[in-house]
């Protein structure tokens, strides 16, 4: 695993990349959100879909629910770059649609989209 620190506009964030899968289960989640505060001291992380195990988009798994809020609850927001387009789950593709009409969970295809939702979203935080 692989976590660079950037700076866009005025937002600090992780990008976390690598080969093996990092987030398994809950725990492996906050032990990977830990690892980020305390590397890059960052509140957003953009992270590669393909270090996360297919369980994750599989939503009656409840993983994805249980890692984003426990996320939320920490106000880490995370941006999950990747191809989402094989999924074919209607509440999958409501989940993710509903996510990135939100400020702390995105699913985006590239880095750099991941980045700017990033960026935009601790824009409009700020503003509270």
């Amino acid at each position: 695993m692989h976590i660079e620190q950037t700076i866009v506009g005025q937002t600090k964030i992780a990008v976390v990349s690598g080969d093996s899968k990092v987030v398994t289960d809950l725990q492996s989640a906050l032990d990977l959100m830990m690892t980020v505060k305390y590397q890059t001291d960052a509140d957003s992380m953009a992270l590669d879909k393909n270090l996360i195990i297919e369980d994750f988009f599989i939503l009656s798994t409840g993983l994805a629910g249980e890692v984003l809020q426990k996320l939320i609850n920490y106000h880490m927001k995370i941006a999950i770059y990747g191809d989402f387009t094989k999924y074919t789950s209607k509440p999958l593709k409501d989940f993710i649609y509903e996510s990135n009409h939100g400020k702390d969970v995105f699913f985006v295809p590239t880095k750099e989209e991941a980045l700017q939702c990033l960026r935009k979203a601790d824009a409009v935080s700020q503003e509270f």
